[in-house]
């Protein structure tokens, strides 16, 4: 358990502060004038490109690791650790006032948050293992979903009471470091790293790849890019949209603390479902609630249609990255690590063009962000059933010979 909250709480920072703080901070800005909300699009581009090199170097870590002599650079928990405390850093920078540098900064908290969640998740998931208790992986994953918590509702309490952006981004910031300083001890070199060997050494894997394998990777890969890109307006511009919807709601400032609790939840579910049916099918079941959620909040602009709106879209936000990267070792068992860190970087791709996606509808628009805002989120929908048709095709295409 002292392993698996260590994860959590590192991955409530790497995400929750240091990739999604921007989500509850962004109404803030608006409000100071220090950014525009087709500038805040392209910001939040350079974030999500920036978790696409993280993944990138995740997936080639090791290749980097034989070519450039670094004294502890095959440790993981130094690089845990150091993840840590530049995403605090990182976050308490946006502070100062120097607009041009900020999207080089977002770019970096991107590349940090996703090295932070690969390694740290990746070592967790590691010791748990050989420890023989991997369902409290599910405690680990629910992490991300309890920073949304944290932050939205820290965030909607600043925005009530009327602090300036500057000042949120350094109470995040020190948020994130005393948080990194509680499981700092945890994530130290020592013998737990030696139990890695063993568990990946006796761990079944699938006993091979299915005939139709490069097609089956193909769809994939387009599919679970499909998911960055139909979730990431929501989750970049929640706030903004629903004050331009219900505008003077005392409720605005909830709906993405709600978006995290069910990403919470869900990663608490996902411990707990039984694996009998095809993860395609499961992944489709997943688009489809997503994108009712979206639908729902736009045919629906309502406190109550926000609500169910913004869980919906969180609930299965994490057993969809589970899935998915359970499919591709299904396809690909002889080459995991690099597959899965591929269909991470569709995934990461998918997500930067959707606030770029933003950006040149409001253009289009002349401004107008309600217009804007609803064409994306249509788009958004639309794609997640895209998704949601290709995992179903893919599983009465290609049955799997079984489930895991």
């Amino acid at each position: 358990m002292r392993i698996a909250l260590a994860g959590f709480v590192a991955l409530a920072v790497a995400m929750g502060i240091g990739r999604f703080a921007f989500t509850p901070i962004l109404p803030m800005m608006l409000g100071d004038g220090v950014i525009t909300l087709q500038r805040a699009s392209w910001l939040a581009s350079t974030n999500y490109v920036g978790y696409l090199v993280g993944a990138l170097l995740c997936t080639f870590g090791p290749w980097l690791r034989r070519r450039i002599d670094l004294r502890g650079a095959s440790d993981v928990t130094a690089w845990v650790r150091g993840g840590l405390a530049v995403t605090a850093l990182l976050t308490a920078a946006m502070a100062l006032p120097w607009p041009a540098g900020w999207p080089a900064l977002r770019f970096a908290a991107g590349v940090v948050s996703a090295y932070v969640l690969l390694q740290s998740s990746g070592w967790c998931l590691t010791q748990l293992a050989a420890q023989g208790r991997p369902a409290l992986g599910g405690v680990m994953f629910a992490g991300p979903g309890a920073g949304i918590v944290v932050s939205g509702l820290l965030g909607g309490a600043l925005v009530s009471w009327h602090w300036r952006a500057s000042t949120a981004w350094i109470v995040f910031a020190l948020l994130a470091a005393l948080l990194s300083a509680v499981v700092w001890k945890v994530f130290r070199p020592g013998p737990e790293a030696a139990l890695a060997a063993p568990a990946a050494s006796t761990a079944r894997a699938p006993v091979g790849s299915p005939p139709h394998g490069n097609t089956e990777l193909a769809v994939l890969a387009f599919a679970y890019g499909i998911a960055g890109f139909g979730y990431i307006v929501t989750a970049t511009f929640l706030p903004v949209i629903a004050r331009e919807a219900i505008a003077g709601s005392p409720l605005i400032d909830l709906f993405w603390p709600i978006f995290g609790g069910g990403i919470f939840c869900g990663a608490l579910l996902s411990s707990r479902l039984p694996i009998t049916i095809d993860r395609r099918w499961l992944l489709a079941t997943g688009y489809s609630m997503q994108a009712i959620g979206i639908g729902i909040g736009i045919a629906w602009p309502t406190e109550v249609g926000f609500a169910v709106g913004s869980a919906l879209l969180g609930l299965p936000f994490t057993l969809l990255t589970l899935f998915a990267l359970q499919e591709a070792r299904r396809i690909r068992p002889l080459t995991t690590a690099s597959t899965m860190g591929m269909v991470t970087t569709v995934y990461a791709l998918g997500q930067a063009l959707g606030p770029a996606m933003v950006a040149a509808l409001l253009a289009r628009s002349g401004g107008d962000a309600h217009a804007a805002f609803q064409h994306s989120l249509t788009i958004a929908a639309g794609s997640l059933v895209v998704g949601a048709a290709m995992f179903a095709a893919s599983a009465r295409a290609w049955p799997a010979r079984r489930a895991g």
